[in-house]
């Protein structure tokens, strides 16, 4: 008897040892996030890299509003807002209770601090012109605050939910770039130059309880590494995946989910409009002509892409398919070369460290070019040096580059703007958006700038960005599509 017992009791020691790693593995409350490009600080209200979003939006750092995942705008530090009958006064009711993660609390004094200093002399913030139109800023109560705008702009609310409206606190403010400290659910606790950004729960959040207790992402910009990583489980999520072409081999793995969703993002061939002879519209079409996209979609994305003609996202109800205007047509391209008076041409073209779109894109279209006489000098860059050369400098021909920023059409009317594209005819179209709330009238306006800027050919419109994810197939909670450029991890989960 007592021998059968002790058979029993080691047989459900055996049982209860073998089954011990499962649980403990299926219990994990930390995430891994594979990254593409590390960012070059943490301050959304600083930098223009969409880098920095990914890491810090909605998990650092809030705003007054924020993007839901399915791209509409809900409350967040703001939990109501009214909007005057002239359109020139909102007034926000702010959450209480609310703590910055040093501790101190947050009010009505730190949303008029961070408007202010959007537009303040000396602002870094890279989309300053989005909030032009306030004019002032309110401390009603240290619950409510009221916003003056200098005329009507029916994208404000829009607007506040971008990642350069974060609320920060006037006592941290000057050191997020490194330390950030907002009022979102998780806080910064290491960053590991070249490598890795850990984020850590936030005990006292003010908003729902997350259930993950830490994140760090991981910046793997090399496709062939980032396939590695994932399939050694050195990451558990690879939202935006580098490697297209290695996609067939995760939807054939049990062990894994490909998520296959829609961007914001325009993937162009950027052109310096003020720069001769990009200045000529005729050489900003022959290139135009002289692009094959599907070749670049499948050659760089591995056929991940819709082909636009505008600047525009495929998936919004307002797109409207200009890709005819700018098809390909190598010999209308040389053409249009010859009438400009154009021969042994020669542009530099500086890319930025995107393996995908950019340095394979790069490659294509250079050979693209070469085919009807426009000689290239290519240049890779790493992330600091673009942003100093090409976005704030204009010191550059061509560039490719996706812009991932929500409803942002709006930036080709900015006068300093790096593309360096002048058109009052789309000013004004861009103008009368901002004062028009009909939604009918505002989706007629938005189909016109499209069109002005394909009849500009403004930049060379490649593609709609796909957002390709992959992910371990017990992750739950990342977003399917991409609304904005951010990595939301509030809701994130792992299945038991």
């Amino acid at each position: 008897m007592r021998k059968s017992l002790l058979v029993v009791a080691i047989a459900a020691l055996a049982v209860s040892t073998a089954m011990t790693p499962a649980v403990f593995a299926q219990a994990r409350t930390d995430v891994k996030v594979g990254l593409v490009l590390e960012p070059p600080s943490l301050d959304p209200t600083a930098e223009a890299a969409a880098a920095v979003d990914e890491v810090v939006y909605a998990n650092v750092f809030e705003g007054l509003t924020r993007f839901a995942p399915d791209g509409s705008v809900i409350p967040a530090l703001a939990k109501s807002w009214e909007i005057s009958e002239d359109g020139l006064t909102y007034t926000f009711k702010l959450v209480e209770g609310a703590k910055f993660h040093d501790g101190t609390d947050f009010n009505a004094d730190d949303v008029k601090f961070s408007l202010d200093r959007i537009n303040a002399e000396g602002s870094l913030n890279a989309q300053k012109a989005l909030y032009a139109d306030i004019a002032s800023v309110e401390v009603v109560d240290p619950a409510t605050v009221k916003v003056t705008l200098s005329k009507p702009n029916g994208d404000l609310i829009y607007n506040l939910a971008w990642g350069d409206a974060v609320i920060v606190a006037p006592e941290t403010a000057d050191g997020n770039k490194t330390k950030p400290v907002g009022t979102g659910p998780f806080t910064f606790a290491n960053r590991v130059e070249g490598d890795s950004i850990t984020l850590a729960k936030n005990p006292n959040y003010w908003g729902n309880p997350i259930k993950l207790e830490g994140a760090t992402f991981k910046f793997i910009a090399d496709p062939t590494a980032a396939f590695g990583a994932m399939q050694a489980g050195d990451v558990d999520t690879f939202p935006n995946f580098p490697a297209a072409e290695t996609i067939a081999q995760f939807q054939n793995d049990p062990r894994f989910r490909v998520v296959v969703g829609s961007t914001q993002g325009e993937t162009i061939l950027a052109m310096n409009n003020g720069k001769a002879p990009l200045d000529n519209v005729k050489v900003r079409a022959a290139i135009a002509h002289a692009i094959n996209r599907e070749d670049v979609i499948n050659g760089a994305m591995s056929g991940f892409g819709l082909p636009i003609g505008s600047f525009f996202p495929p998936g919004d109800a307002n797109y409207v398919d200009l890709t005819a205007q700018s098809a390909y047509d190598p010999e209308k391209s040389k053409a249009l070369l010859a009438e400009a008076g154009i021969t042994d041409l020669t542009l530099s073209l500086k890319l930025p460290p995107v393996e995908g779109y950019a340095r394979r894109g790069g490659e294509i279209i250079a050979q693209q070019l070469a085919a009807v006489g426009i000689k290239t000098e290519t240049t890779n860059l790493e992330w600091a040096q673009w942003l100093d050369e090409v976005f704030k400098q204009k010191n550059y021909d061509l560039t490719i580059i996706s812009h991932t920023e929500p409803n942002d059409i709006s930036i080709f009317s900015r006068p300093e703007y790096y593309f360096d594209y002048k058109s009052d005819a789309f000013n004004k179209i861009i103008a009368d958006i901002s004062v028009t709330a009909d939604p009918a009238k505002r989706a007629e306006l938005l189909k016109a700038a499209q069109k002005q800027l394909a009849d500009d050919y403004a930049v060379g419109f490649l593609f709609g960005l796909a957002k390709l994810g992959v992910e371990n197939a017990k992750l739950k909670g990342m977003w399917e599509n991409a609304p904005a450029q951010a990595t939301d991890l509030t809701a994130v989960y792992w299945e038991e």
